[in-house]
């Protein structure tokens, strides 16, 4: 079993112009931001600080979580961003802390 040691930082932000304010002072590899319903959370919201963070830090990989068992309709909409080129990956929230390291590390 290969395992990944996870070499990152994590920083949490409460409102979205705090996630963009820290992408623009930290210049981050991956950006992971969860999916709800919540207008605050929900999927155009996240594609327009995906816009934001693009502007600053064009190579940032940028990642949607989503929850697959409360969120269906929502999940397939992230799937879509996805397969249409709007995100760089996505991930359930059902997933394992190994798991998402290793997606992270092979972005």
């Amino acid at each position: 079993m290969t395992r990944f040691d996870s070499d990152f930082e994590v920083y949490n932000a409460d409102k979205p112009d705090e996630t963009t304010e820290l992408c623009r002072i930290l210049h981050p590899y991956a950006l992971i931001m969860e999916v709800t319903a919540l207008a605050t959370w929900d999927l155009e919201k996240r594609l327009e600080q995906r816009d934001e963070v693009k502007v600053q830090c064009p190579d940032c990989k940028i990642v949607l979580v989503v929850d697959e068992n409360t969120e269906k309709k929502l999940a397939d909409k992230v799937r879509q961003a996805k397969k249409d080129g709007l995100i760089d990956n996505f991930i359930y929230c059902s997933i394992s802390a190994t798991y998402l390291s290793a997606v992270i590390d092979a972005l």
